[in-house]
């Protein structure tokens, strides 16, 4: 075996992992906690795979990502980043779930974990702040950056229609007191 290689069991049997690989694992992570708007830490042992693919499915539905990886490289990987205050969740079988979206990964996990009792939340991060369980749970229950804007949008159209019924209402007003002369003329 070479110097510097881990050999770790991967589903379908022993799997080599050199340096090289674990680096760029690590520099790809590193990548992942820079650049998301949040990341979810959960304990999933006792999973089955399908479980864990139909998880990765709704989170790549909603536009999140989900992750297994060895707690160490983990922890290498948060090392000078904003989320670095998570590395304490990281023991056990641990994955992480992450999105741009700071409310679509924490909703998955959260809707996954109330179906699954082997799927245990432990917190996360978003931004500098550093979540537990409830924290993650309390943002699982805010409304998502698209129903958001669907939301604003509405808020903004509504003062519209008004302003146009408003302006509307005079006009017909005048339509019907023109109208009514008219008709008056004519019965005259």
């Amino acid at each position: 075996m070479a110097t510097g290689a881990w050999i770790f069991r991967a589903p379908f049997g022993v799997r080599q992992v050199d340096r090289a690989e674990k680096r760029e694992l690590v520099t790809s992570l590193h990548g992942v906690f820079e650049n998301t708007g949040v990341v979810v830490v959960a304990h999933y042992q006792g999973l089955t795979v399908a479980q864990m693919s139909a998880l990765r499915g709704r989170m790549k539905a909603a536009g999140a990502s989900l992750k297994v990886a060895k707690n160490r490289l983990v922890k290498l990987a948060l090392q000078g980043t904003e989320a670095e205050g998570i590395s304490g969740l990281f023991t056990g079988p641990t994955v992480i779930a992450y999105s741009a979206d700071p409310v679509a990964a924490p909703k998955i996990a959260v809707e996954f974990a109330k179906g699954n009792d082997k799927f245990v939340v432990l917190g996360g991060a978003l931004g500098r702040q550093t979540l537990n369980a409830e924290g993650v749970k309390a943002l699982a229950t805010m409304p998502s950056l698209d129903e958001l804007r669907a939301r604003l949008v509405g808020m903004i159209n509504t003062p519209a229609t008004r302003i146009a019924g408003v302006l509307q209402a005079p006009a017909g007003q005048l339509a019907r007191v023109f109208n009514a002369y008219a008709t008056k003329d004519e019965a005259a």
